[in-house]
């Protein structure tokens, strides 16, 4: 009773997929000589067709159905007089039946690609429009080389510690790399969508959870190319550094307690002081008329990001050699050189030794700090090296006034 009951609802999936997929096909079909071969009825047979013949026969009478399908579609599809007839509705006919083949064994699946696939059907006309009018041939060659380098060439990138100290991890190198890309790329479709005055701090803000120094050094790549967006991006790299901010103090919360309480002071002024900086810079960019975007219609620079990666690999290699120097017996050696990369790989280590037991939290303080600090001269060189100078003469004292204010706030606390 139970099988019964199953195979009823695997059946009633593929006929909902064919009614769904059917339904909208039908709202495009035309009249007289040039309607489209197939329609709600054939899509709902078609995908019960390919049900029963996995129920029946499993894979190989799915195999020789979903062929006989494939032919039968061939031969209305060569019938058509229409002079463009188009191969969308004779594809998805095919793919409605491996739908309703997948839905005795996955329902769950095949009914989420089916909705996907009456999404992609349903949006034609907007999908049509977007790459024919508003895709940019230079967007277009972005996009190909950003899924080149996280489908092709991220797999094929050992993931081991390598060169010189075993400081360069090819794969996670690769994967910054990435990670600035697809900042850039971001911030490039916010300005697009809310213009640069709104756009690049809401993108600087939500990237810098994911690295405040690769927003920054997205940033100055894309004031070099339209120096217009330059007060704009300054407000976006400020509050990436807010965004540090709070992910560092949910990283201590989450490891220790007594930590973030030790740190509390020092974080608040640094919190507050970024948020001021970017805000006032947000303030003078609505002052400001609406900048022009980007004219070459790129999303990101793949130059200027190889030159991040080649920075990148210079702190990491400065760092073990720090860390070769003076060994791993100073804890604040270490955070110092952990804090060249991330922030927050310091404060997690610092903060497991105060959960531990091994150092109190008032010793947490000042390791915690130096990585900030040091973490504070790896988003100035990327500021420095990545931006133009006008970009880099803004940031830069804003990043120095946070590190100073972190520190004004651990003097009060002691």
């Amino acid at each position: 009773m139970a099988d019964f009951s199953s195979l009823s609802l695997n059946l009633a999936v593929a006929l909902g997929i064919g009614l769904l997929i059917g339904a909208e096909r039908e709202r495009h079909k035309r009249d007289g000589l040039g309607r489209a071969p197939a329609g709600i009825r054939t899509f709902s047979v078609v995908s019960l067709v390919g049900a029963i013949a996995v129920t029946v026969g499993g894979t190989l009478i799915l195999a020789v159905s979903v062929a006989g399908v494939a032919a039968l579609t061939a031969v209305a599809y060569f019938r058509s007089r229409d002079e463009d007839p188009g191969l969308t509705t004779e594809i998805a006919l095919i793919l409605t039946a491996l739908l309703g083949g997948l839905s005795v064994q996955q329902p769950a699946l095949a009914a989420g690609i089916a909705v996907t696939l009456a999404g992609l059907l349903a949006a034609r006309a907007q999908l049509h429009h977007f790459v024919r009018s508003v895709l940019t041939e230079g967007e277009v060659r972005d996009a190909l080389i950003f899924a080149g380098a996280t489908l092709v060439v991220l797999p094929l990138l050992p993931d081991e510690a390598l060169g010189p100290y075993s400081a360069l991890n090819p794969r996670s190198i690769w994967i910054v790399v990435i990670l600035m890309m697809g900042i850039n790329a971001a911030g490039y479709v916010a300005v697009r969508l809310f213009g640069a005055r709104f756009g690049l701090p809401i993108s600087g803000f939500a990237s810098g959870f994911i690295s405040s120094t690769a927003t920054i050094g997205a940033l100055g790549a894309q004031v070099s190319k339209t120096p217009g967006i330059v007060t704009a991006a300054v407000a976006g790299a400020a509050l990436s550094t807010v965004a540090t901010i709070i992910q560092l103090s949910l990283v201590l919360a989450a490891i220790s307690m007594i930590a973030l309480h030790t740190l509390a002071i020092p974080l608040i002024c640094a919190g507050i002081a970024a948020a001021t900086y970017g805000i006032g810079f947000m303030v003078r960019t609505l002052r400001e008329s609406e900048p022009a975007g980007p004219q070459t219609g790129q999303a990101f620079s793949l130059p200027v990001t190889l030159v991040f990666a080649l920075t990148l690999t210079t702190i990491l290699i400065a760092s073990a050699a720090l860390r070769e120097r003076f060994g791993e017996a100073g804890v604040t050696l270490a955070a110092a050189a952990a804090g060249f990369v991330d922030t927050h790989s310091a404060a997690i280590a610092v903060a497991s030794m105060v959960a531990s037991g091994k150092i109190t939290a008032t010793d947490a303080l000042f390791p915690i700090l130096v990585g900030l600090s040091t973490n504070t001269i790896s988003k100035v060189i990327f500021a420095w090296s990545s931006g133009n100078r006008s970009f880099a003469i803004r940031v830069i004292p804003g990043l120095v006034l946070v590190a100073m204010t972190a520190w004004a706030g651990a003097l009060v606390f002691r």
